[in-house]
């Protein structure tokens, strides 16, 4: 049973990408400590949380940075002008609440948009770009605003707005990745009786290079890497060309990113317990920590497992419960059946 509280204050938590030590970073601490043998935080800011077991040796990672801007310039009128951290669309951000972290704490802006009274017709018809993108913080002039604790490197992100759509659909911002770290907490707190040596990591910067993958497959060297992180699910505009869909349970890829070893292994796991297991082709790059997990030293046998949302890298992404607690039980029982396997290709 998804407990809603915890996943809202998980989504919630600031962690804009290299400055996850804002917030989500002690929530992983705290939600993790009393459940595995070891943690720790490295030098890049990764929450690395240890079960302990005798092999085979894995690591399971979520990203817990998000998307976010970065103040650039405060002009004489005390409008800030951002730039983005990671991959914002600035269409989303027009008529936008914006929460900032500066040196005198939280503060929120209003991204500003021209009433239609007052647009020209050929306005009306040009989409919202970096250049047009200016954040009303409250604030008269330049010297305001720098009162207020705004600097030029001042980040921000998309405000908290939670809601609960249905009994079995949320919407908000940052489900990508929150809530399959939300996940990964959830199963590593569920798993018991397990031979694997399992390495749960919180990773940071994934959303501008997977940086704190790599720094941390480097350090652990695991045999097997699982990156948890959502994927596209069936939604208005996708052409048909998006096979999962909400409520259908979790996905697994299939491609060159994926080792089919670990792959057929999981879908023996899914079959004996009963979980309908969607499939997804990636004949690319993941996008994902697995690709540069795969790659790490001589090479990691790699999967991805992902909860399927609509509407990602905006302020409405949708998920299904029940595609939520599919993938914590799954996730429970594939670590628990995990054992020494070939994992040659």
């Amino acid at each position: 049973m998804v407990n809603i509280e915890l996943l809202r204050k998980i989504v919630e938590a600031p962690g804009v990408s290299g400055y996850e030590f804002l917030g989500i970073r002690d929530v992983v601490i705290e939600e993790l400590k009393d459940h595995v043998d070891e943690i720790k935080v490295d030098k890049l800011g990764n929450v690395i949380a240890h079960k302990k077991g005798s092999g085979p040796r894995i690591m399971i990672a979520a990203h817990m940075d998000k998307i976010g801007v970065m103040v650039n310039h405060i002009d004489k009128n005390g409008y800030l002008h951002v730039v983005p951290v990671g991959g914002v669309d600035p269409r989303t951000l027009v008529a936008q609440r914006i929460r900032f972290f500066t040196e005198k704490g939280e503060r929120f802006g209003v991204v500003g948009h021209i009433p239609p009274h007052l647009q020209k017709p050929e306005d009306r018809k040009k989409p919202a770009d970096w250049d047009t993108i200016v954040v009303d913080v409250g604030a008269d002039s330049k010297e305001e605003a720098e009162e207020l604790g705004f600097r030029v490197g001042t980040v921000g992100e998309f405000a908290p707005a939670f809601v609960q759509l249905t009994e079995n659909r949320i919407a908000t911002p940052y489900l990508d990745d929150r809530v399959c770290l939300y996940a990964m907490i959830e199963a590593a707190k569920a798993v018991e009786d397990h031979e694997a040596d399992i390495y749960f990591v919180a990773s940071v910067q994934e959303e501008v290079g997977l940086r704190g993958a790599r720094v941390a497959s480097y350090a652990i060297d695991p045999e097997i890497g699982i990156a948890m992180d959502v994927t596209f699910a069936k939604q208005v505009g996708d052409k048909g060309k998006i096979v999962p869909k909400l409520g259908g349970g979790p996905v697994m890829d299939v491609g060159p990113n994926i080792n089919p070893k670990v792959r057929a292994f999981a879908d023996e796991v899914a079959k004996k317990y009963g979980i309908e297991l969607q499939v997804e082709a990636s004949p690319r790059p993941t996008g994902t920590d697995a690709n540069i997990m795969q790659i790490n030293r001589e090479g990691v046998a790699t999967a991805v497992l992902s909860i399927p949302i609509r509407y990602m890298h905006s302020q409405v992404e949708t998920a299904d419960i029940r595609d939520i607690d599919k993938t914590i039980e799954f996730a429970k029982h594939f670590l628990e059946e995990l054992r020494e396997m070939d994992l040659t290709p």
